[in-house]
């Protein structure tokens, strides 16, 4: 061989979401010590980028329902030592500190070396992949999300005339709601006397068409639209459809996924190994299973030439599928879980929870958290996660690695929120609820003695 990236061996780390505020480097537990040799010993590691690094660059967002996510940038260097080469940052806290927080945060993980995707200055270049340079070959990551705290995080092209907007690669939802014929029949006529189709109508002859599909007498739109945006998720309109039964399935906008097939396809031929990441903000049918689309998106993301697809969003571990000899982890739960030590938030942060002008961050995230006692604090499955070491040998799935990590649910704020191997009954409980999640998909997760899981291929 003339190269080594020939062989077609490569080993991967996968983690979960990196909601990094504090250093990492000081630490030296064992069980520290060594999920870092886990991650550090891979040709290639990756994480999902939940916090944006720069100096408060840029003006905080109008909204952003949970904390705004900033970390001090010098803590770059600690996500390095951790062995994160790679990072996606297609997420709903892109737009925390507007779009200059979008370039900022992009600039500085560049300046750090570690290759990331999923923002950008306009949509072409939030959607393109980046690339990594191994020893075992050339990696791709594309990074993409359903999720936005506000619409204008979703980037804008550029047009020959005129700029676009920076900001991320949002994939556009909408729920199809079906409905029985007796109840298709009442809402439609509900929708008639309010008002609604009336309004409608009237859009879509004027400046913004709100619909992409005519009324039929299989579905209709119902209720007011927002904005002229009635085929994604933030509308007021509904598309009700006839059924046989009431039940609801959610979908991608046909365009943006095509441009991101386009992509995967592009980085397909131009590396040698294509990762696609997926951020999530839409509920399956339960916390186990991921949302309808997003099964769908994870299968056609293999279709189109991605060797591996790693969801995350929920901030916990969903299943995990091998589909046409490909890993598919719906979603790796948290890494790094330290979103109550940012130093800093908004005013409007405060304001949303009746706080003034002499209260202090720490005020803030006991108030949210009604003194830690509702939310994440209570919630063990956002404390427990896995890292993922996937082996490939001769360009084939050879065998996947899950190695339980434990973040410290219930210690004090200074100390929980960082990843150490699992041991004892938290690792078993880890890989159990891993091995429930993955039955749907027929995978075999086996628990070794060591607190370990492998799937073989």
């Amino acid at each position: 061989m003339l190269y080594e990236s020939q062989s077609g061996d490569m080993s991967m780390a996968l983690t979960g979401e990196s909601l990094l505020t504090r250093a990492l480097i000081p630490f030296k537990e064992p069980g520290f010590l060594k999920l870092r040799d886990i991650i550090q010993g891979a040709d290639v590691s990756f994480t999902n980028a939940e916090t944006l690094f720069h100096d408060f660059e840029g003006c905080p967002s109008e909204e952003s329902p949970g904390t705004f996510l900033r970390c001090d940038p010098r803590y770059l260097e600690d996500l390095k030592w951790m062995g994160i080469k790679m990072a996606a940052c297609a997420i709903n806290h892109a737009y925390d500190y507007t779009d200059v927080g979008v370039l900022v945060n992009k600039r500085n993980l560049d300046a750090a070396g570690i290759a990331n995707a999923g923002t950008g200055r306009n949509l072409t270049l939030a959607r393109a992949p980046t690339y990594l340079d191994t020893p075992k070959g050339r990696v791709a990551l594309i990074s993409a999300t359903d999720h936005v705290n506000v619409p204008a995080a979703r980037a804008i092209e550029d047009r020959p005339d005129g700029k676009g907007r920076p900001g991320t690669n949002h994939l556009r939802v909408r729920w199809i709601y079906n409905v029985d014929p007796e109840t298709f029949s009442a809402l439609r006529q509900l929708d008639e006397k309010l008002g609604f189709k009336r309004d409608r109508d009237a859009s879509r002859r004027g400046r913004f068409p709100i619909q992409r599909d005519a009324d039929s007498e299989a579905f209709f739109h119902f209720g007011p639209s927002i904005g002229g945006h009635e085929h994604w998720h933030q509308s007021g309109a509904l598309r009700i459809q006839r059924s046989d039964k009431i039940s609801r399935t959610s979908v991608i906008d046909a365009d943006d996924w095509q441009e991101n097939v386009k992509w995967i396809k592009d980085a397909r031929r131009m590396a040698d190994w294509v990762l696609f990441s997926f951020h999530c903000g839409f509920k399956g049918p339960s916390a186990d299973f991921p949302v309808d689309h997003l099964v769908k998106v994870a299968h056609e993301a293999i279709d189109a030439g991605a060797d591996v697809f790693v969801g995350h969003g929920p901030h916990r571990d969903q299943g995990i599928e091998i589909y046409k000899g490909k890993p598919i982890f719906y979603s790796i739960g948290d890494f790094i879980l330290q979103n109550d030590t940012p130093v800093y938030q908004p005013a409007s942060g405060y304001e949303r929870y009746g706080l003034g002008w002499n209260h202090t961050p720490a005020d803030f995230y006991y108030t949210r958290s009604r003194n830690e006692s509702v939310g994440q604090d209570l919630h063990k499955e956002n404390w427990q996660s896995f890292v993922a070491h996937v082996e490939w040998k001769k360009k084939e799935l050879h065998e996947i690695r899950l190695h339980p990590i434990d973040l410290g649910i219930g210690l004090p704020m200074g100390q929980r929120g960082r990843p150490v191997l699992a041991k004892g009954a938290v690792a078993r409980e880890i890989l159990e609820r891993l091995q429930r999640c993955s039955k749907p998909f027929n995978t075999e997760i086996v628990a070794s003695k060591d607190g370990k899981g492998t799937i073989k291929a």
